[in-house]
């Protein structure tokens, strides 16, 4: 309860101030009209239909996204060869920001779907690669020095050291790339879309519906928080082995 403290605090300031008129409803919609205006596109049954295609891209850009970093990451950093080969290149491709591709994107993938999923992947690989490869190298040796004495192969190292020390390392990236599709996404949608959460809000910029804009808002807010939930509790299953600090 009291970290709701805060948000409710900030609603209720722009609450009066949109209702003293401090706050001009052409610059800002105010919480109940927002609120109102949310529920109008619930009932008609909008709001349902842009999100779950944009639920559908997301998810989609995201899965390939985190396979693709997690494949390279364990190649690179498994193997010396692979690292050589592979880290200098995502090295620099990571310096690249990721909506500058977009040109490039469009003219190799078309305006369709493709090209709005692959920008994601893009945006979702790189956390990925960059934390997992981190992690694996960061295990410590004396943990890999043990599993050769206890002659477990290679294999058993792999499987039984290594992973399970990169999995920290990993959860982080994947918390970023979610928070990164989203962010992706919605410039995705703006690319020759018909549908999407991006697309409602670009359609509402041009007519001046700022409350329609906030109500996108506030649904990427929502999905950003409930997708960071959702790997927080995946994360605390598959760390209960690793003991963590609480603070007071």
């Amino acid at each position: 309860m009291r970290r709701l403290l805060g948000p409710l605090l900030f609603l209720a300031a722009w609450q009066i101030a949109s209702s003293t008129g401090l706050l001009d409803a052409q610059t800002l919609a105010g919480p109940s009209v927002v609120a109102k205006t949310g529920w109008h596109l619930v009932q008609d049954g909008t709001l349902g239909h842009h999100l779950w295609v944009s639920l559908r891209r997301a998810l989609a850009g995201l899965v390939l996204g985190v396979l693709a970093g997690l494949v390279i990451a364990l190649v690179s950093g498994l193997f010396r060869l692979g690292e050589d080969v592979l880290d200098g290149t995502m090295q620099i491709l990571r310096s690249i920001p990721i909506l500058a591709l977009t040109p490039l994107a469009i003219l190799w993938f078309g305006i369709g779907e493709e090209v709005k999923i692959i920008l994601v992947a893009l945006g979702c690989a790189f956390p990925v690669y960059i934390n997992t490869h981190a992690a694996i190298r960061g295990v410590d040796p004396r943990f890999a020095e043990l599993a050769r004495t206890l002659r477990i192969g290679r294999i058993g190292l792999v499987r039984r050291v290594v992973l399970p020390g990169a999995l920290p390392g990993f959860f982080v990236g994947l918390r970023f790339s979610v928070t990164i599709a989203w962010l992706v996404l919605v410039v995705s949608e703006q690319i020759n879309a018909d549908s999407g959460i991006g697309f409602l809000m670009t359609q509402a910029r041009e007519f001046s519906q700022t409350d329609v804009i906030v109500v996108g808002l506030a649904v990427y807010a929502v999905l950003g928080l409930v997708s960071n939930g959702l790997v927080s509790v995946v994360e605390r299953r598959a760390l209960r082995w690793r003991p963590s600090f609480e603070g007071n």
